[in-house]
Parts: C-alpha cells; structure tokens; sequence
C-alpha cells in the first residue's frame, strides 16, 4: 500500500510497456490568488514500473503539506523528456491533469496512458 494518498502511473501505449524516468510534479491552486497561481506541493520521478508512489510521502514535502476537501490540484507530468531519450517526437510536452479531492482522508490513484500524439486518464484506484 502507498503512503502517499496521491499515486500516479504511466504506462506509453505506443509501445505496452511503463514509462520510467518521467518527471512529476504536484500543485496546489491558490484560492485567494489573482490571477490563478499553482504553488507546487511535490516532485517525483516515475520508477522502473511508471509507478510514483511516494509524491507526498518523501522526506523533501513539508509536514504542513494536508490535503483539503474541496481544493484544486494538478499534477504535472514532463512527457518530452521521456519521449526526447527514446528518439521520439511529442505533440504534447507536458500533461497536466487538474482534479478536485472531495474526501481528503481517501487514496488518489492517477493513470496515465501516453503516446506521442495522444494521452488519457481517468481516476484509478
């Protein structure tokens, strides 16, 4: 089981295979803030399995760091990078999904399908 209520993982369909090395990060919307503002939260790596399952359990997240219902967060995951070491190009040089937490105290899983001309996601669990 993760530790961290936030879990991601990608897996490039062009290939049917996980997507290790890719860069992840996780943000916060800032409520009173104008114009919108993302503060981020958390940075990750993908591992071997296109798994990051440690974003807001690492040494590196700052204790205050708690889930809100009803906030708004993204999570950003750098898909160039990936595609840029396997000698491919990308339509997409980043994937952000924005979702709201609902029940703080619950696990979000978020998947990943990635090629390079096409993503998808839908909540995990």
């Amino acid at each position: 089981m993760p530790s961290s209520p936030i879990t991601c993982h990608i897996l490039d369909s062009s290939i049917g295979k996980p997507a290790p090395g890719v860069g992840v990060s996780l943000q916060v919307r800032q409520a009173s803030a104008t114009p919108e503002t993302w503060r981020s939260l958390a940075k990750g790596v993908t591992n071997a399995h296109g798994r990051c399952n440690n974003l807001l359990s690492s040494d590196e997240v700052a204790p205050d760091v708690k889930l809100e219902a009803g906030g708004l967060y993204k999570i950003v995951f750098e898909t160039k990078d990936y595609f840029d070491k396997a000698g491919k190009t990308t339509f997409y040089p980043w994937v952000e999904i924005p979702f709201t937490v609902t029940h703080p105290d619950e696990h979000y899983h978020i998947p990943l399908l990635i090629s390079p001309f096409s993503y998808t996601t839908y909540r995990g669990s």
